[in-house]
């Protein structure tokens, strides 16, 4: 039976068309995905089945008595939600109807008319709809967003828009009506508040109408699907991995079809030519038929899929430097925010300590890994992110960086003006390449045609990140800092930059929400929560289902370095002792690479001729190739634009550190070997 019937639905803005006779149907019970690219007009239908908009042309009918219920992307709240006195009544408004029975009961009860019919009525209906579990299940929604029972009390206006979004949405929650339209309810959603929402929906018996990017919310939440894609609207049984195969199996018979129709016009014009040389008019006109029917039936062969490649070596100026085995190692690193000036501490008097968000004990990364950067909203992924851009300086411990280390960094607010007017020009300052590579190296990132020169300033937010990742892209970096890369963009273009990241050399560090990326691309994660922030060896799905076992950060965190495969394969990675920071490829040899002087055991038996001529040949070569770096490295730290980048100046002064301690380990050496010489 259908509840909201759509028929005919036309929508036009301007002279553009975004709706074109769309007819569909919402069952008692149906849960349907709605999906399409950025702009296709999925905001503009959910408003106008919600009634919130009127349709050009077509009808929109409801069964009679519907309750639904509307979470809009950019949600402009109701003058009752921001009056509420707290975050917790705001939420409870959902259930009013709840509360206008409650009070009727409450009337009948004190009117002794408690042995009346309607009564007896009243109360069960009160029950069915979960009148006696109210308030268990407002503090249910507000703890599964990811409300803490601190922030209850707060009032809505005192909410950012993020966390006021999410109580629109746990109002709704508590409202339960009969048809939910949810509009990308996943923003501002963290793992587990993600994990909740779907577990709701699926124990939910009303139906649902959503519209989302995230495709593993999707595959959790729906039952079916319905595209938006040319203005068009096609139906998918299944959820979105279903979808996904039908639609790649249509792509493909429709771009056989249209290619099989293409070779039939070519040859109905060479015969129509044939037939007019020879001046078989006949013949002629009945081949001219044919192809005037061939063409008015052209079927449009689908658009090519939309891959992202890497960009060639050419535009790359040969690619990336390979970096050391460890990229990036972290020793008791305390991350947080530095008293800047003008801070106040609550009582009013200037703030003097810095406010430490969190601490990883060890954490370090080989080249090559795609580590994916996990936990709740609020508990410092970007704070660590942005202390190991150089954004922010650590509060505290250690953080160094491998040879010829080269960080590119995708902030998450992007409001960094991108030099040049358009898109094709910020690319043409950034290298020096024709326009024709240009266009075809921005054509991988979703920019074809007229897209090129669309102007920097108009780009959506989706354009703006992909342009973005384009410019990092094509930089020499081999460590990629990306703090939520998929934000604003469609499926295809989520998909596009996964292809980007699979076929990507360089080591990724990605902090992340979207669950297929994380499963798709990172192979380890580093999970922050509660103040701590901890490695965990394996993949997002193995994470979650340790977590469920009973895994967690504290204990992960309290483990040593060497308890983890991680931490050993560091260790061994940098080639060097305990007092030698991990990740520091200086080319050391066999001798300057032993244990540190303290720990290693001295031999005073003698050594042949030829082994000893050996390992002083060895030591030597350590020795002029160590000094030689810590020259360059102290010149370096003199050159008055290395002293103007932190990022760079951090590195070296952290490189140089370790050439000290080597070059000491391999003067040690050379004194041992003294000792043996024949």
């Amino acid at each position: 039976m259908s509840i909201l019937r759509l028929t005919g639905v036309h929508r036009e803005v301007g002279t553009v068309v975004i709706l074109d006779t769309i007819t569909a149907s919402v069952a008692v019970g149906d849960r349907i995905g709605l999906v399409g690219p950025n702009g296709a007009g999925k905001t503009t239908l959910l408003r106008i089945a919600a009634g919130r908009d009127e349709p050009d042309g077509g009808e929109v009918h409801n069964k009679r008595g519907l309750t639904l219920g509307l979470l809009a992307q950019e949600s402009h709240f109701d003058d009752e939600f921001m009056a509420a006195p707290d975050l917790r009544a705001a939420v409870r408004q959902g259930a009013s109807h709840l509360d206008r029975m409650a009070e009727s009961l409450a009337a009948m009860e004190r009117d002794h008319r408690v042995e009346e019919p309607v009564y007896a009525h009243l109360q069960h209906e009160f029950e069915i709809l979960g009148g006696y579990t109210l308030d268990q299940r407002v503090d249910e929604a507000l703890s599964g967003l990811g409300f803490t029972r601190d922030e209850w009390d707060k009032p809505p206006t005192a909410l950012s828009g993020g966390e006021q979004t999410r109580a629109a949405l746990a109002r709704l929650v508590i409202a339960d009506p009969d048809l939910l339209l949810l509009d990308e309810p996943t923003n501002h959603l963290d793992i587990a508040a993600l994990e909740w929402i779907e577990e709701h929906l699926r124990r939910r018996r009303g139906s649902l109408l959503v519209a989302s990017h995230d495709r593993a919310f999707l595959d959790a939440t729906v039952t079916r699907i319905w595209e938006l894609r040319d203005r068009r609207l096609t139906v998918f049984r299944g959820d979105y991995s279903a979808y996904h195969r039908q639609r790649l199996e249509r792509d493909a018979r429709a771009a056989k079809d249209a290619d099989s129709q293409a070779d039939s016009i070519e040859r109905e014009k060479e015969l129509v030519q044939r037939y007019r040389s020879h001046r078989k008019f006949s013949k002629m006109h009945e081949h001219e038929a044919r192809l005037e029917r061939l063409q008015a039936e052209r079927i449009e062969a689908p658009k090519s899929s939309r891959k992202l490649r890497l960009p060639g070596a050419a535009l790359a100026g040969g690619g990336p430097a390979r970096s050391g085995e460890v990229v990036v190692r972290i020793e008791d690193l305390v991350v947080g925010y530095l008293p800047g000036r003008g801070a106040l501490t609550a009582d009013g008097s200037p703030a003097t300590e810095a406010k430490r968000v969190a601490r990883a004990p060890f954490l370090a990364a080989q080249r090559g890994d795609r580590v994916g950067i996990v936990g709740p909203n609020g508990a410092g992924k970007t704070t660590l992110l942005r202390t190991i851009a150089g954004d922010l300086p650590p509060i505290d411990g250690r953080l160094s960086f491998g040879n010829a280390v080269q960080i590119g960094y995708l902030a998450q607010l992007r409001g960094a003006a991108i030099p040049g007017a358009t898109v094709i020009d910020a690319l043409l300052e950034a290298i020096p390449i024709t326009p024709g590579e240009a266009r075809g190296y921005l054509a991988r990132f979703l920019f074809r045609g007229d897209d090129a020169f669309k102007e920097v300033r108009a780009l959506s937010g989706g354009e703006r990140s992909r342009l973005e990742l384009a410019l990092l892209g094509i930089m020499p970096s081999n460590l990629l800092l990306l703090d939520e890369p998929t934000n604003h963009l469609d499926i295809p273009a989520r998909e596009a930059i996964e292809a980007f990241m699979t076929e990507s050399p360089a080591t990724l560090l990605v902090v992340s929400h979207d669950r297929r990326l994380l499963e798709t691309i990172c192979t380890k994660l580093w999970v922050v929560d509660g103040g701590l922030a901890a490695a965990f060896d394996g993949g997002y799905r193995e994470w979650r289902a340790a977590v469920a076992s009973g895994w967690t950060v504290a204990e992960a965190a309290a483990r040593p370095p060497a308890a983890s495969g991680l931490g050993r394969r560091a260790a061994v990675g940098a080639g060097v002792g305990a007092g030698v920071a991990a990740g520091v490829a200086v080319g050391l040899g066999a001798a300057a690479a032993a244990r540190p002087p303290a720990t290693r055991r001295a031999k005073r038996d003698k050594l042949s001729k030829d082994a000893y001529r050996r390992q002083k040949a060895i030591v030597d070569a350590d020795l002029s190739r160590l000094g030689l770096r810590k020259s360059h490295l102290e010149l370096a730290m003199a050159d008055p634009t290395v002293a103007s980048n932190f990022v760079e100046l951090r590195r070296i002064a952290s490189e140089l550190v370790d050439v000290d301690q080597a070059l000491a380990n391999a003067e040690h050496a050379w004194l041992e070997l003294e000792e043996r010489a024949p």
